[in-house]
């Protein structure tokens, strides 16, 4: 199922998600989760255009195939109509549809790699990179160049709680792992990036160069 038009969608920055996440908010999409269980596409438009935005920001950090991305949001939600009789309001609506995401998105980078639409999975999940950065970019590059070298696990959940601004436990019910999971993840990752993100900079050789070669 297509969804609405995403180019008339507006939102805050993905930074901000913890306030989509209120009382008022999450009451008001489990309402629209309700309607959408009777078959009202009315609600789910409104739904859509809810996360749309969300969705795209989440999975283009992840991977510079737009069209993967759009077909994972597709994906999504078309779950999410199919579903929506399925949820029980026992998590937020937020965490719910994310963990249909994230589902989506694993198995699709992966799949993508193993039929060979792509050469391998780094490829598949590489962002775009500029020859001429602006130096306001710089850091923002190295973030996403360093992301890119992390396992898909670990990357995931990083792009969860730094970009989304999810919790552990929240993150635990997302990805469908335990807490200490999800933790474990995070500090592999935190120490992957602190020693990548000097080598990114120019300030450090990478493994195997020496610092005077030329």
């Amino acid at each position: 199922m297509r969804g609405p038009n995403h180019n008339e969608t507006h939102g805050p920055p993905a930074t901000a998600e913890h306030s989509y996440r209120s009382g008022a908010s999450a009451a008001r999409e489990k309402e629209l989760i309700a309607k959408i269980a009777k078959g009202d596409r009315r609600a789910f438009e409104e739904l859509y255009n809810l996360y749309h935005r969300r969705l795209a920001r989440f999975l283009t950090r992840l991977t510079r195939r737009y069209d993967v991305a759009e077909e994972v949001i597709n994906d999504t939600f078309w779950i999410v109509w199919k579903k929506a009789g399925d949820f029980r309001g026992e998590s937020q609506p937020s965490t719910w549809i994310l963990g249909i995401a994230y589902r989506r998105a694993r198995n699709a980078f992966r799949s993508s790699a193993r039929t060979g639409s792509a050469e391998n999975l780094d490829a598949l999940l590489e962002p775009p990179t500029s020859d001429e950065p602006m130096r306001t970019e710089e850091l923002r590059d190295w973030l996403l160049q360093g992301l890119v070298q992390l396992p898909v696990e670990q990357r995931l959940a990083v792009e969860l709680c730094y970009e989304l601004g999810y919790s552990c436990e929240e993150i635990s019910a997302i990805m469908g792992c335990p807490v200490n999971t999800v933790k474990t993840r995070l500090f592999h990752a935190r120490a992957k990036l602190q020693k990548l993100l000097p080598v990114l900079g120019g300030s450090a050789a990478p493994p195997g160069e020496s610092r005077g070669k030329t």
